[in-house]
């Protein structure tokens, strides 16, 4: 019996696994379907362009694309402790202050306003570069700012501000408008995701259990509360119990799949797939939005 399951250890459930087991009375456990940040690739920041594809990804696609000539296009989600952090081209930048305060205006995320969260952007960060009320340092999170630009990109630069679009060193400072380069993800020239970041001293406490290698099958709900998980290591099934609470982070892709599965989503499509309804909830699996990445090659 554990305290918390957390279900996936990327981006975002690795931090939940540190910051939960910084206490000693909760016992937690972190369930990864991918293998441990071993990957050379991962570590080297140039080495992403090989893992966007093959075993360290859920290999997912798009639907065909009308407007791009019915292209199916890569999905990347990351399938490896550390999740997208571990595989991405570790780009750091925050969204507009103005997204948050509009989830908390518009949205009634009370708490989600720029001014509440700008604190924990801070409290996260070990900025190389910058230490000011926008930056922290001492976080667990390696930011560094590049070092040695390549000509093309200085050359571009100095054509952006000649056409009037202001140089801008640090976006994720007091305005995210101009041109310049982009902060990474990084710690004396290695990769620093999540799995780094925030597991690497965390593994060694005695209250947290890290199995990579799971696949979840569903979760275990009774009374309408989740309260465990069905795993499958090694060809083994088991069944994992929480006393306090099932965390589902298994990203964009893999948290609605898994809830669907375990029987919450909306009950028509549910029923066309012979899952039993646990609770009706037609969002689940719906409104997915992401936006085209173009890159232009000179």
């Amino acid at each position: 019996m554990y305290d918390y399951i957390i279900i996936g250890g990327g981006s975002a459930g690795s931090v939940l696994a540190s910051r939960l087991s910084e206490n000693s009375h909760c016992k937690v456990l972190l369930v990864e379907a991918g293998p441990k940040d071993s990957n050379p690739y991962i570590h080297l920041p140039v080495g992403f362009s090989k893992l966007t594809s093959g075993p360290l990804t859920w290999g997912y696609k798009t639907v065909p694309q009308p407007q791009l000539g019915n292209r199916e296009l890569l999905f990347a989600q990351g399938r490896v402790l550390g999740g997208g952090s571990s595989i991405n081209a570790e780009v750091f930048t925050r969204g507009t202050p103005a997204d948050y305060d509009r989830w908390a205006a518009d949205e009634g995320c009370d708490g989600w306003s720029f001014a509440d969260i700008q604190r924990y952007f801070i409290k996260s960060e070990d900025n190389d570069t910058f230490s000011n009320a926008w930056h922290g340092v001492g976080g667990p999170l390696g930011v560094s700012s590049p070092v040695g630009a390549n000509l093309m990109s200085k050359t571009f630069s100095k054509a952006c501000q000649q056409a009037g679009l202001p140089y801008n060193p640090d976006f994720n400072g007091a305005t995210q408008a101009g041109c310049g380069l982009y902060q990474t993800t990084t710690r004396h020239a290695r990769r620093c995701s999540t799995a780094v970041g925030y597991l690497k001293d965390a593994s060694r406490r005695s209250n947290l259990t890290i199995k990579t290698g799971c696949h979840i099958s569903r979760l275990i709900i009774d009374n309408q509360r989740a309260v465990g998980v069905e795993i499958y290591q090694d060809g083994k099934q088991q069944r994992l119990h929480a006393s306090c609470e099932v965390i589902v982070s298994a990203g964009a892709i893999g948290s609605p799949k898994l809830l669907q599965l375990s029987g919450i989503g909306a009950a028509d499509e549910l029923a066309k797939k012979g899952i039993t309804v646990a609770a009706d909830l037609p969002g689940v699996g719906e409104n997915l939005q992401d936006h085209v990445g173009h890159r232009s090659d000179i």
